[in-house]
């Protein structure tokens, strides 16, 4: 029964920090654009790029092969045998003894007037990154879950990390807020009882609540406090020493 006050004390310090859902969100959206951008390349690399090199390659032999075969035939006085032959090959003719033109015939068909003639290293690029997306929205979606059931716990005399580290707020010798305004994040350095020097990070756009924590640390530790300095502020002041 003497322990019960002692119990209800801890319980009322108890400061819980959760995923927030901005952080779900962020990495939701992510994951999403990766996946997005990774299926766009992978569908360039299996038919947008082959095919638009099908059409290129089908202009040089237009322009190189069918082009001059107009006009041998017109030279030598072969053209409506020619043009017979075209029309049978689905090519097309020209107008009133001009010859044909390869914008009006990619037009007919569908195709660009200036298809790019990709080589296979191009094609290949669009599988790396394709994969390389793919690879990054699935990296994005295990640190969903991962993250999922993470917490900040806040006690009397120490926190308790995402990871399940125990720092005490007394082995903390300095605290970095430069970025806490902007970012939301702060750093601390503390000395494990081995005295190897670590640092812990304080999220608050990912752990809602984080600053109630940071805001115990600081008034629970004498070390040195880096915040950031304003622009008419001297330099020096940029580190104060905090003392209980």
């Amino acid at each position: 029964m003497e322990t019960a006050p002692t119990s209800l004390a801890s319980a009322s310090e108890l400061i819980l920090c959760r995923v927030t859902s901005w952080y779900y969100r962020r990495m939701g959206m992510l994951a999403g654009l990766f996946l997005i951008f990774g299926l766009v390349f992978l569908h360039d690399g299996v038919r947008g790029y082959p095919k638009e090199l099908a059409i290129a390659q089908e202009k040089e032999k237009f322009m190189k092969e069918f082009l001059p075969s107009f006009e041998a035939a017109k030279k030598e006085g072969r053209l409506p045998q020619w043009m017979e032959d075209a029309k049978a090959r689905g090519m097309p003719t020209g107008v009133d003894g001009d010859s044909p033109r390869w914008k009006t015939y990619a037009a007919k068909k569908g195709w660009p007037e200036e298809p790019k003639l990709y080589s296979d290293r191009e094609i290949a690029e669009q599988f790396y990154y394709g994969y390389g997306c793919l690879a990054g929205a699935l990296i994005s979606g295990i640190l969903i879950l991962r993250n999922r059931n993470k917490v900040l716990l806040g006690e009397a005399d120490h926190w308790v990390s995402p990871e399940g580290a125990q720092i005490r707020y007394a082995d903390v010798f300095r605290v970095d807020k430069r970025k806490w305004e902007h970012k939301g994040l702060a750093y601390a350095w503390y000395r494990t009882q081995a005295g190897a020097e670590k640092r812990e990070v304080f999220d608050d756009l990912k752990y809602a609540g984080a600053d109630k924590v940071l805001e115990r640390l600081l008034s629970r530790f004498s070390g040195e406090l880096i915040e950031k300095v304003s622009e008419t502020a001297a330099p020096e002041s940029a580190s104060t020493e905090m003392e209980k």
